[in-house]
C-alpha cells in the first residue's frame, strides 16, 4: 500500500534559509588564511579553497569538523583532532573549525539572516493542512538563524548540530539525522518526504528508506542532486504537491 506523506522534514541551510552562502563564505575566508599562515611558516600552499566544487563536495551538510578534515585530507593534509574547546585558529581539526564558527557569526551580524520566500510560503501550507514539519541542520548556529529570521514557529521539530552532538547522531550522508528527526515527529520514513539542496543529505535520504527524496536546486545543481539520486529536484518548493 502506497501511504500518503504524513511529514517534511527540510534541511535549514540553503533549503529554507541563505545562510549556506554565508557558510561557503566563511570556509573560504578561513581556509584561505589558513593556506597564507602556512606559507608563512614555510610550508607547502594547499590548492585554494574553490567555493563552488570545494563547498558542496566536502563541506556541505556536514558536521563542522567532519568538513575540515575531509577538505584538509582532499589537500593531503592530516592535523590532530584536537579538542571542541581549542581556540579558533589552533591549528587543530576543532581549531580551524572554530575559527570558521566565529567568522559566520560575524557574518551573520554584518549580513543579517535572508530567507527563502517559497520554502517558508510551503511550510506554512504544509501545516495549514495538517502535515508535521520537522527541521534539520549539521549547523550549531540553527537556533540563531531561525530566531534571527523569525520562523521557529513554523517547525514541530528541530534536529541541529548541537542535539546531533548530544545523541551522537552521525553526520550526514548518514540518514541518522533524518531518522531522528522523524521519530520525534512520530513518523515512519516510508510516510515522510525530505527536502534537500545538499548531495550528503540527498544520499542520506535514500540510505534511510524515505518516501521522497527531494533536491532542492538553489544553485544550478539540479543535475548533479539527480545524478545523486535525488527523486525530484525543483528550484521553487511552491511547485510540490504531495
Amino acid at each position: 500500500m502506497d501511504l500518503p506523506v504524513k511529514a517534511v522534514i527540510l534541511d535549514m541551510d540553503g533549503v529554507i534559509t541563505r545562510t549556506a552562502t554565508l557558510h561557503a563564505k566563511a570556509w573560504n575566508e578561513m581556509f584561505d588564511r589558513y593556506n597564507l599562515r602556512r606559507q608563512n611558516k614555510n610550508l607547502p600552499a594547499f590548492k585554494p579553497f574553490d567555493v563552488a566544487f570545494d563547498y558542496p563536495e566536502y563541506l556541505d551538510g556536514v558536521s563542522r569538523y567532519d568538513g575540515v578534515k575531509a577538505f584538509l585530507e582532499s589537500r593531503n593534509i592530516n592535523l590532530p583532532f584536537g579538542s571542541e574547546d581549542d581556540e579558533p585558529g589552533d591549528e587543530t581539526i576543532c581549531g580551524l573549525g572554530n575559527w570558521k564558527n566565529d567568522l559566520f557569526h560575524e557574518a551573520l551580524r554584518r549580513e543579517g539572516v535572508e530567507v527563502y520566500a517559497d520554502a517558508v510560503k510551503k511550510v506554512k501550507e504544509w501545516k495549514d493542512k495538517g502535515m508535521k514539519t520537522g527541521l534539520i541542520s549539521a549547523s550549531k548556529n540553527s537556533k540563531l538563524a531561525l530566531e534571527s529570521a523569525g520562523l521557529s514557529y513554523l517547525f514541530d521539530v528541530c534536529i541541529d548540530g548541537i542535539v546531533s552532538m548530544k545523541r551522537s547522531l552521525r553526520s550526514k550522508p548518514s540518514p541518522d539525522i533524518f531518522l531522528e528527526a522523524a521519530i520525534e515527529l512520530g513518523v515512519h520514513p516510508s510516510e515522510t518526504a525530505i527536502i534537500e539542496d545538499s548531495l550528503a543529505g540527498i544520499k542520506a535520504g535514500i540510505d534511510g528508506g524515505f518516501k521522497r527524496v527531494i533536491g532542492a536546486a538553489r544553485n544550478n545543481n539540479e543535475e548533479r542532486l539527480k545524478r545523486q539520486g535525488a527523486h525530484i529536484v525543483v528550484n521553487d518548493l511552491t511547485k510540490l504537491d504531495f
